[in-house]
């Protein structure tokens, strides 16, 4: 019954946002958000503990206005998400512009496919989705949701465009297929791994366990590294879908020591991300949750 229910919710909320225009749907979508945020003290909690450890020299009245203009593009991005089936190729320019384009047009013409390196930035559903109303259809990493109708109706969602998610859990062989066929894969570098599964580069000056699977994927098929994040740009109204260069890999003919250094190389994008456009990343997400072996945990709640 819960299942159902929740499904029920995701779907009403869905059509409700998106029977709305646009501005109101992205309106509606912030004050749920702000509501949903209000009464979850545990993502409070870790938002603002997570600014006082990335910019220590804010004052706590800098990381409240933060955290609450990150709550307004999460809820902005779900009216966007609610707008998908009304996107088209002739109108998604109205909101979101593509920027520095021939650094992707550049890596894919290097016939071994492409990774974009990105994280939860800005409205981060609309990336690929925009990205494939452009005419370049992707394949993204998605971990599961737990309820499986929600999953399924969420996904429904991702690929109006022409996209097609891979479940993280069942990824390599997949992966390795669409960049030996010169196609574009997405993967979210930017959240807290085990130790099984990540290796400790700073982030923001403090240890944090990521993902290797990026660098590994990169140095196995030498496939293109390409920086790809989206912003909204208050000037213009409109989201920037931006692509930076490719990415240089390190190769030392020391395996773990490649992986390791590709892996700091690529957190330090995401930190630069969140440097500039400090509302526009997740600091509601325990990032630095798992800890060295017999290291205290950072988080004290």
């Amino acid at each position: 019954m819960g299942e159902w229910l929740a499904y029920a919710a995701a779907w009403l909320a869905l059509k409700f946002l998106g029977l709305l225009p646009r501005p109101m749907a992205r309106a509606v979508g912030a004050r749920l958000a702000t509501l949903a945020y209000f009464f979850r003290p545990p993502l409070r909690r870790a938002a603002l503990f997570n600014l006082r450890l990335a910019f220590p020299e804010w004052t706590d009245a800098q990381r409240r206005r933060t955290i609450r203009r990150l709550v307004r593009h999460m809820g902005w991005m779900a009216g966007e998400f609610s707008q998908f089936p009304k996107y088209t190729r002739e109108n998604i320019e109205r909101t979101v512009v593509l920027d520095a384009f021939e650094n992707f047009a550049a890596a894919e013409r290097r016939g071994k496919g492409v990774l974009f390196l990105t994280g939860h930035m800005g409205a981060w559903e609309l990336a690929p989705f925009a990205h494939a109303l452009y005419g370049h259809p992707l394949h993204f990493l998605v971990r599961p949701i737990d309820n499986a109708r929600v999953d399924a109706l969420v996904n429904r969602y991702r690929c109006l465009s022409g996209n097609a998610p891979i479940d993280k859990n069942q990824s390599a062989r997949a992966v390795l297929k669409i960049l030996h066929d010169g196609g574009t894969v997405g993967i979210l570098a930017d959240q807290n791994t085990s130790l099984e599964e990540g290796v400790f580069v700073d982030f923001f000056g403090i240890p944090a366990c990521t993902t290797t699977g990026l660098a590994r994927l990169a140095l196995h098929t030498d496939a293109a590294v390409v920086p790809s994040y989206i912003y909204w740009d208050a000037e213009m109204r409109k989201y920037r879908l931006r692509f930076e260069p490719a990415i240089e890999l390190v190769r030392t003919g020391d395996d773990a020591a490649n992986v390791h250094e590709n892996t700091a190389r690529f957190t330090r994008v995401i930190e630069n991300y969140a440097r500039r456009h400090p509302d526009q990343w997740l600091w509601v997400h325990k990032r630095w949750k798992t800890r060295p072996p017999g290291e205290k945990p950072i988080y004290p709640f």
